[in-house]
This record gives C-alpha cells, sequence and structure tokens, in this order.
C-alpha cells in the first residue's frame, strides 16, 4: 500500500487561498487529475488546487517540473490522462511531490509561480471539465453485501468466495454535467403484460470507481499487491439503472440496456497516493463465511485495503430548482462497508489472464451501508419501489421523474489529516425521445 509522505503533511498550506478552506474538496493534500477546456480551445490536463486548475501543459511550458515529475506532466498535458496512466504510481508521485512544492504557501518558486498565476492557475468556474481519458473497458462489480441482500433473492454462493462483476459499456461513460435521456425499452409492469417505451423505474446507483494505471499484459495475471499497485485513482460513479428494463432481461446473461443508456463519473481522479491517509482494514466478515482463497488473500490488503470514505447522494427536483431550494440528501454511507476491496476486484479481474490497460474503469457496485439511510440507490430506499421517499421540501419520489438531477458527493476525513474530496458527480434526467414511426 501506499505510504504517507510529505505531500500528506496536515500542517502544509497552499498559496492559493481557497485551498486551505477547510470545506474545500481540493487541499494541497488532495491535488488531483482531470482534463478541461477554456472556451473552443483544445483539452489539456490540469490538477484542481482549491478554486483553480493548474495548467500543467503550462507548467511544463514554464521549466517548472524536472526528472519523473517532468515526464509525467509531459504525459498529462495532452487531452486525456491515459499517457499518465501508462506511466505508473512512481511517476505520478513525483509529480505530486513537485506540485505540492510549488503550490505550497512557503514555496521557495513563490514568486515565480505566481508571476505566471495568469497562466498556470486557471479559474475553475471558468474551465470546462471533460472525461479525464479515454475509457477503453468498463467493469461494474457488485461488491456490497447490504445491496446484494436486498436486491437479490437468494444471495449467490459464490458472492463469499469472489467479487461479482459484469462487462458494462464503455462508450456511454459520460463526464458529470452531461445530460441523461431516459431510455426507451422492453418490460413488464407486476402484473400486467410485456410493453415497450419509457423506462418507469428510473434508479441510480451510488458507486465509487477505479482507473487502470500500466495493466497487465494478455494472459499474465498479477498476485494481488502487484494487482493493488495497478490502481491509479478514483472517481465518483452514477451506474443509472433502468429497472424496468434491467428485471426483464437480466435472467439468464445479466444486464445489459437496462444499464449501457449512461454512466456518469466525477471529472477529477483522486489518486491511491492521496487516499493513503484515509485506508482502513478490510470489511469484516460474518463469522462463518468462507476466507479469500489465496489469489484474493494478501495480509497488507486485509489490514489496509478498505477506504474510509463518506459518500452522499442528492436530488434535485425541478420545483426545488425553481425556487431555489437545496437538494435533498437522500443516501449517507460509506465505502468501508463493501465485502470485496479493489485490489481484490483488479485481482480477480486479472485472474484468467484477462489484460487491463490504461484507463480502464473498474466500478465497485453500489455502495450501500447496514443502516437505512445508508441505502444508496432508490430501489432500496423505496423497497422496490412500493414505499415513498419523503424528500426535505416535502416532495415524494419512489424513482426518478423527468427533471430531476442526482448529485453525488464523497469526503474522506480523518482525524490529524486533512480531509480531501472528488467534486461533484451529476447528472439531470430528461425525457425519453418520442420512438420513431415507420
Amino acid at each position: 500500500m501506499v505510504k504517507l509522505n510529505e505531500t500528506h503533511d496536515p500542517n502544509r498550506r497552499s498559496l492559493v487561498a481557497a485551498a486551505n478552506d477547510p470545506d474545500t474538496d481540493f487541499p494541497i493534500q488532495n491535488l488531483p487529475f482531470g482534463v478541461f477546456r477554456r472556451g473552443h480551445a483544445a483539452a489539456r490536463g490540469g490538477v484542481a488546487i482549491g478554486d483553480r486548475i493548474f495548467d500543467l501543459a503550462e507548467g511544463v511550458k514554464a521549466g517548472l517540473f524536472s526528472g519523473d515529475a517532468a515526464e509525467a506532466a509531459r504525459a498529462a498535458s495532452g487531452p486525456t490522462l491515459n499517457p499518465l496512466f501508462a506511466l505508473g504510481a512512481r511517476h505520478a508521485s513525483a509529480l505530486r511531490a513537485q506540485l505540492s512544492e510549488l503550490l505550497r504557501a512557503r514555496a521557495p518558486e513563490r514568486q515565480r509561480v505566481e508571476a505566471l498565476a495568469d497562466r498556470l492557475l486557471v479559474p475553475m468556474s471558468g474551465a470546462i471539465l471533460e472525461l479525464p481519458c479515454r475509457i477503453g473497458a468498463f467493469t461494474d462489480f457488485l461488491c456490497s453485501i447490504f445491496h446484494a441482500g436486498r436486491m437479490i433473492s437468494g444471495l449467490p454462493e459464490s458472492f463469499k468466495y469472489l467479487p461479482i462483476a459484469y462487462n458494462s459499456r464503455a462508450s456511454s461513460v459520460v463526464v458529470s454535467g452531461t445530460p441523461v435521456r431516459r431510455p426507451n425499452g422492453e418490460f413488464r409492469p407486476s402484473g400486467g403484460e410485456v410493453r415497450f417505451g419509457p423506462e418507469p423505474s428510473q434508479d441510480f446507483e451510488l458507486e465509487l470507481g477505479a482507473f487502470i494505471a500500466a495493466g497487465n499484459p494478455l494472459g499474465t495475471p498479477l498476485p494481488i499487491d502487484g494487482a493493488a499497485r495497478e490502481i491509479f485513482g478514483f472517481c465518483l460513479v452514477n451506474d443509472w439503472s433502468a429497472r424496468g428494463i434491467q428485471s426483464w432481461e437480466t435472467r439468464p446473461l445479466g444486464p445489459f440496456l437496462g444499464k449501457s443508456l449512461a454512466t456518469t463519473i466525477s471529472p477529477w481522479v483522486v489518486t491511491a497516493e492521496a487516499l493513503a491517509p484515509f485506508r482502513c482494514a478490510a470489511f469484516k466478515r460474518a463469522d462463518g463465511d468462507p476466507k479469500p482463497l489465496p489469489h484474493l488473500y494478501a495480509k497488507t490488503d486485509q489490514e489496509e485495503g478498505g477506504i474510509d470514505l463518506a459518500m452522499e447522494a442528492y436530488i434535485l427536483t425541478p420545483r426545488m430548482r425553481e425556487r431555489g431550494v437545496a437538494p435533498s440528501r437522500v443516501t449517507a454511507t460509506n465505502f468501508k462497508h463493501m465485502y470485496w476491496t479493489f485490489a481484490q476486484m483488479v485481482a480477480h479481474h486479472m485472474s484468467n489472464g484477462c489484460n487491463l490497460q490504461p484507463g480502464d474503469l473498474l466500478a465497485s457496485g453500489t455502495c450501500s451501508g447496514p443502516s437505512d439511510d445508508s441505502r444508496a440507490c432508490l430501489a432500496e430506499l423505496s423497497a422496490r419501489g412500493s414505499a415513498d421517499i419523503h424528500l426535505a421540501n416535502g416532495e415524494v419520489r419512489r424513482y426518478l421523474a423527468d427533471g430531476d438531477e442526482v448529485i453525488f458527493r464523497a469526503r474522506a476525513a480523518r482525524e490529524g489529516h486533512i480531509a480531501i474530496g472528488f467534486g461533484e458527480c451529476r447528472g439531470r434526467i430528461e425525457p425519453a425521445v418520442p420512438w420513431p414511426e415507420r
């Protein structure tokens, strides 16, 4: 696992004033990577710091980096972060270290950085955030025993032996803020006949995603410790779920059109290194549950493979938007409740020789916890559509209505460390398109 270093120092402050706000998601201890553009300019790599984006291309042009950090900055300067992911953790760590030095309040280079601030530090409010990388493959797991227990009649025996997953659709992964169209599809209402039309039970799923770094050659699996090192960083994932379509199509081959309509991710990639202070023990299994088989077991992963990450989901309805009302929180959970760790997910994915590549996205599955308020999708919160969910402004939902916007937030906090966040993952449901007539 990643060890703590000077970039995690809780006493370190930034020359960017907003990065020192205790409520910011992006203090100097975070420094997540992303891709942005200004107006019609080409997209380019950057790093979030407070309310600014450090423009890596401008940093390279100014000669601010050296060694592995310079190579990493050049790799991350273009319209996609895949070249940076391919370099692996050593280069990313070197770049984070040099950025942390450049951006700290007492940096030897402070005057130089401030003199170049108009070029180096882009206001986040004026930037357009893009997908951080080219996603060649997307795999979605089912790693919460609480979600599985509530949603599946009869937990599969394999669930406690391996992290269950399916190959999802990479082409429909979109960045936060992209509208999501309610899908048309085939479904059967309870007690009714099979029909085709707009999805009646549109849902969200609050998940955490991991991006693969260099990956592994085809036919060459990695042991679990090696698999853990191939996780570059993390993002928030909304695995939009058309429950009517999904329930009709799933048997015998699993989800298809009920999931491929869209998947929304947050734009910033929080590195595994930045999350090092918030590691925790893996989920404690119930007495009598099987111990992971050797290829999915490592002492370090059991001791530090979990992540203490508070995760929340909010709904902003059209009425709230019109009246200027704050969104209503519907879920508060924590990633530490997941039955399987990300290292186990990656090791299992590689175990048959499958080659993972830079920028591949793995999602955890719905991050539901044990309590009622930690149910991380509407299907759980509404008991599969049979119970009302009361929003803060008095509105009621069972599933999402057209115009509803779903907002995810997450924050890692621990005493003795500076809290870090992910930024928001947002998506608004738009009405289904009228089906074309002949």
